[in-house]
């Protein structure tokens, strides 16, 4: 056997772990989604039978999944630019010489390690009716308390402001751990050129921090399109399916409904979603990446 040979079995050996956990748990369930959605739920007095397209023809006809699509799609938008915004801020400022630096940096940090049940039923303190903090600060102003949650222009609303407000933490831990990896002399050369903060975090830092941006965005999209711990506490979809994300009806759909079919035609929905996403990041952002 030529040292090439051995070479390329020796290589192969050390990727067969990860490529069987790959296979078992991504392809192969991605796989077996897809041949499900092509055929009708089967019972115990009628089994399965191929339907082909019919599952996806469902869908057209369905407003609920065009209600949830919606608020899918404005609950991306909603808190992926505002996460990243937010952790960006949160890492110039505790990358900075602060008093207690190291407190500050907990605290922005301990919502993400909360656990989501937890996160939920802190948030559900803020906006209960009536004896929640939001009512109960407004009532001091004079305000008239509001359902927050029942209220369908302010559930899906409320729901992004948890949402930031967990996750921003942990975004901000990888811009903190990328601006301690810049290189200084660049930013005192460009100070000695008389170039302004601003100057210097559009022209220097903010280009820099690109590979971590596109590492977080994918991040957050992927996040804004798996919530549903929260849903169980706060809201269950509602009012009226105002606050019914993708995930969570596809959970609702198959254990609450039991139609599997259905429910495997929504998932595959939302991984065509994901792709498309992910596709579209790497192209329209990767020239605008610089590696080092």
């Amino acid at each position: 056997m030529t040292a090439h040979r051995r070479t390329l079995i020796h290589g192969w050996l050390l990727l067969l772990p990860a490529a069987v956990l790959l296979v078992g748990f991504t392809h192969y369930p991605a796989v077996a989604t897809f041949l499900d959605s092509l055929f009708s739920t089967g019972t115990v007095i009628r089994p399965s039978r191929f339907v082909g397209a019919g599952n996806y023809r469902l869908l057209l006809d369905d407003p609920v999944f065009a209600k949830v699509l919606l608020n899918t799609v404005l609950f991306a938008l909603g808190t992926v630019p505002a996460a990243i915004a937010l952790a960006l801020v949160m890492a110039l400022w505790v990358n900075r010489r602060l008093p207690a630096r190291g407190l500050v940096r907990l605290a922005y940090f301990t919502p993400t390690i909360l656990p989501m049940i937890a996160v939920a039923n802190i948030w559900l303190f803020f906006y209960t009716p009536g004896i929640g903090l939001l009512d109960q600060i407004g009532a001091r102003f004079g305000l008239p308390g509001h359902n927050w949650l029942g209220d369908t222009d302010t559930v899906l609303g409320c729901l992004m402001v948890m949402t930031v407000w967990k996750e921003a933490g942990f975004f901000m831990i990888f811009y903190l751990a990328a601006l301690q990896t810049l290189p200084p002399e660049l930013f005192e050369a460009a100070r000695l050129e008389g170039a302004g903060r601003w100057v210097v975090f559009r022209r220097l830092t903010f280009p820099l921090l690109m590979p971590t941006t596109l590492f977080v965005l994918i991040n957050a999209v992927l996040n804004s399109f798996k919530l549903v711990d929260h849903l169980f506490i706060l809201t269950k979809g509602g009012p009226d399916n105002a606050s019914n994300l993708l995930l969570y009806y596809i959970y609702e759909t198959a254990f609450s409904f039991f139609d599997t079919a259905y429910a495997a035609t929504l998932t595959m929905v939302l991984l065509a979603l994901l792709a498309v996403l992910g596709v579209g990041q790497f192209l329209l952002l990767d020239k605008r990446v610089h590696y080092r």
